[in-house]
């Protein structure tokens, strides 16, 4: 179930892994409504980590609700499950496989935390500041040459003839 469109957007599902996928791509198009797009990579991450989480840990269910809110230039993403251990961000091996989901969270967001929902539940949550950031082009000096290989550079004598797009 979806909530109406608008600053909030809720799903309830099983974490499943083919569910965590549509979830994914629920977020995805939310925050491109939104005109976020520029949040869609960090925010399916970590609502995939999170989830990936509940799959792997929650019990008595797989059971949960992922929420996503935009408050002023905050974007929340949470996901609450009916397990009440909190988690805990882990040292992984480098060998290891697996561990590592709460760091990358930590690592691509600006806040993260978890909470106890009621008696017998949780919610994890993150944070991603909704602004863009401006990117910085490289100056480029006039006297800057193509970055195509020199083996793919032609010159204008060389240049592909040109093409009609339409049939005759």
């Amino acid at each position: 179930m979806i909530s109406k469109p608008s600053r909030h957007c809720t799903v309830e599902l099983q974490a499943l892994p083919s569910r965590i996928g549509q979830v994914r791509r629920i977020v995805s198009a939310q925050l491109r409504y939104w005109h976020l797009d520029f949040l869609i990579d960090r925010a399916a991450l970590g609502v995939t980590e999170l989830l990936t989480n509940v799959h792997r840990h929650a019990e008595p269910d797989k059971l949960c609700t992922v929420e996503i809110e935009l408050l002023l230039d905050r974007l929340t993403v949470s996901v609450r499950d009916n397990d009440p251990r909190l988690p805990v961000v882990q040292d992984a091996e480098p060998s290891a496989t697996c561990g590592r989901g709460l760091a990358m969270v930590a690592a691509v967001s600006e806040s993260w935390g978890a909470r106890p929902h009621g008696d017998s539940g949780k919610v994890v949550w993150f944070t991603l500041p909704a602004h863009a950031e401006p990117v910085a082009l490289p100056k480029r000096s006039r006297y800057a040459t193509s970055h195509r290989p020199a083996a793919r550079r032609r010159s204008r004598a060389e240049h592909a003839p040109a093409r009609s797009a339409v049939a005759g």
